[in-house]
């Protein structure tokens, strides 16, 4: 098994002082688009549809719960077992996906980045703004420690959370309508495909596999770890999705027009100035640049380990260093921060975008299908196999997440 550097013992302080890699990955999770389908959610459907956030959430720890009970079953990554014990095609697929899945991603990071920054400081272009905040997250993510890293992304994380949920507050939405919106469902009239992506979209994609590098950072090993990651995934989630429940109700009540993509952000920020003042405005805009400045982040940190680790296996040489000092890890990192950069300038390519969507849509229902097979195999995970309740979460998720998938083939090619 390789061995990886350790930032802290978990053994040696309170259990709560360690927890950090579900507050991580969740962030990490929340990119632009979340905020954005969030928004669209709020703007034309108001509060009736929190109740999605809520399951999508749920369905989302209860995947990276999976990733997390496979490692520590195990001893091994969920890529390490994919390559190890299933037929081959399943990591050729999944290294397609991640080479699709960065390179658009890591544009729409770096472009999200650049109009944050550029509607608080408007002195830089947005394009600059996008450059320098790639450059800056390689640099961090090559010179620090996960210990640094891990700081940095709570910082963000308590900023944009307490950031929105202050606005939202604000807003004065009486509560009886948030709760009612929260517990008892209700599907809007032509919401349907809206909601799907919406509850896809909370708590991330491929970042959810990163959770098995960030609790071997923390040193988190064993299967008397369980407990700890559940608690750390559970806490996590709930604040991602009060994240995006927040959001939906400043949508809801702020009503920005007919905006679309980014500009709906940026209308929502000059509603909210018209409704609460230029104060009101700058703090939001400030909690989007700290959601999408800490999405980047995570990226650029966590999915070159996905990376090098797929090159580890493929090779059958473990990685003599830390994974995060290899230099599969570091050229995977400037992929994510230099190429991308183009599409600031170019219109993606139509047949780029088609196929990122088709596998983007097939990788959540991959990843659930591949959990209840590899975790109901007692020869493999042994006691920590599969129990009912969590066995009908992830049948559940593969045929939501089947749907969208569905609904992205029709959309694409009919």
């Amino acid at each position: 098994m390789q061995q990886y550097c350790v930032s802290n013992n978990p053994y040696e302080s309170p259990w709560w002082k360690s927890l950090g890699p579900g507050f991580v990955v969740a962030a990490t999770g929340v990119g632009a688009g979340d905020l954005i389908a969030a928004a669209v959610a709020g703007q034309k459907f108001g509060l009736a549809v929190l109740w999605v956030v809520l399951l999508g959430a749920l369905f989302k720890a209860v995947l990276n719960e999976g990733v997390s009970r496979w490692q520590l079953a195990t001893g091994t990554t969920l890529i390490e077992g994919w390559i190890q014990r299933l037929p081959r095609w399943v990591s050729w697929y999944f290294l397609v996906y991640l080479c699709f899945w960065s390179f658009l991603v890591a544009a729409a990071l770096v472009s999200a980045c650049g109009v944050a920054a550029n509607s608080l400081v408007p002195g830089l272009s947005v394009h600059t703004w996008a450059v320098l905040h790639s450059l800056l997250g390689a640099i961090l993510v090559w010179t620090g420690r996960y210990s640094v890293f891990e700081s940095l992304m709570k910082v963000l994380i308590a900023s944009m959370f307490l950031i929105v949920i202050v606005c939202a507050f604000w807003m004065g939405t009486p509560l009886s309508e948030f709760f009612a919106g929260v517990l008892i469902p209700t599907i809007p009239t032509g919401s349907s495909k809206l909601l799907l992506g919406l509850m896809g979209g909370v708590g991330g994609s491929a970042t959810l596999l990163c959770y098995g590098y960030w609790i071997r950072e923390k040193g988190w090993s064993g299967r008397e770890l369980q407990r700890r990651t559940w608690f750390d995934l559970g806490s996590a989630y709930c604040l991602t999705a009060l994240f995006a429940m927040a959001l939906i109700v400043i949508a809801a009540g702020a009503q920005p027009g007919d905006a679309s993509g980014k500009a709906l952000i940026l209308a929502l920020s000059e509603r909210l100035g018209d409704l609460l003042g230029p104060v009101g405005k700058t703090v939001f805009l400030i909690g989007f640049w700290c959601a999408v400045f800490s999405s980047l982040l995570g990226v650029w940190q966590g999915v070159p380990y996905l990376f090098s680790d797929y090159i580890s296996q493929i090779g059958r040489k473990p990685a003599s260093t830390a994974l995060n000092r290899t230099r599969s890890y570091r050229g995977f990192l400037l992929y994510l921060a230099i190429p991308p950069l183009a599409l600031l300038f170019f219109q993606k390519p139509l047949a780029i975008v088609i196929l990122y969507a088709v596998a983007g849509a097939f990788f959540m229902p991959f990843l659930a299908s591949m959990l209840l097979i590899m975790n109901n195999q007692r020869d493999w995970v042994g006691t920590m196999k599969n129990g009912l309740l969590i066995n009908i979460a992830l049948a559940s998720s593969l045929v939501l997440f089947g749907l969208l998938f569905g609904f992205e083939l029709a959309n694409r090619f009919f």
